[in-house]
């Protein structure tokens, strides 16, 4: 089964770190992301640009509205994603709660829909 591992990120959380800690925390993710190549289960995944740069795109009596920023006026925003494939759900919360994210804010882990959207 694959899975989405959605990283949300706060940078007025980021810019408390202590010297040398965002290098800990990415070095951390490295080897998580090896072992995931080493054992098959990585699929893909990339970090998002600056939240800065998003734009919203809203569609309401078929007239699209285009607007700066992320759709959620929150603090936390959408990262990054990484995709694994994993025999099970166990060893994918596993790899979740791994992930440092979640020891700084959250991660949310949800399954890829397969082409029969059985999943739903």
């Amino acid at each position: 089964m694959k899975y989405m591992l959605m990283i949300f990120s706060n940078p007025a959380l980021i810019e408390t770190f202590g010297e040398g800690e965002l290098d800990t925390v990415m070095a951390e993710v490295g080897e998580i992301m090896a072992e995931l190549r080493e054992s098959g289960e990585w699929v893909g995944g990339e970090a998002l640009a600056d939240v800065s740069q998003s734009k919203t795109v809203r569609v309401r009596d078929g007239v699209p509205a285009v607007t700066d920023g992320p759709y959620l006026e929150a603090k936390e925003h959408l990262a990054g994603y990484c995709l694994f494939d994993c025999d099970t759900e166990e060893r994918a919360l596993e790899l979740a709660a791994r992930w440092p994210d979640a020891r700084y804010t959250a991660v949310e882990l949800r399954p890829v829909m397969d082409t029969s959207g059985a999943e739903m």
